[in-house]
């Protein structure tokens, strides 16, 4: 079994900054991708950003220079650092972990998702 705790979102001014997290926990053999994604009312679930095991990372080219992912291979978590927020930043914040699980194999675990409210 493998588990997703996000943390980090919640109400900002326009301009300001977030933080947000995912920590894996559980029968973890080896974490691959990570990435985050957004889904704002009223639309599809987006791309944000997404960093490989590497150490390679993609941004959505609407966050480019103001958001940066990265992730923490010995906690199991990934971050992504959210600065000059704007109002169409508002959406809920979803983490999606490519993992290796004992026993399980290899798939694709989402968190429940973390509200980001950025107001004007």
């Amino acid at each position: 079994q493998v588990q997703l705790v996000e943390s980090g979102g919640g109400l900002v001014q326009a301009g300001g900054s977030l933080r947000l997290s995912c920590a894996a926990s559980g029968s973890i053999f080896r974490i691959n991708d990570m990435g985050w994604y957004r889904q704002a009312p009223g639309k599809q679930r987006e791309l944000v950003a997404t960093i490989t095991s590497g150490g390679r990372t993609n941004y959505a080219d609407s966050v480019k220079g103001r958001f940066t992912i990265s992730r923490d291979n010995a906690k199991n978590t990934v971050y992504l650092q959210m600065n000059s927020l704007k109002p169409e930043d508002t959406a809920v914040y979803y983490c999606k972990l490519n993992i290796w699980g004992i026993g399980s194999g290899v798939m694709d675990y989402w968190g429940k998702g973390t509200v980001v409210t950025v107001s004007s």
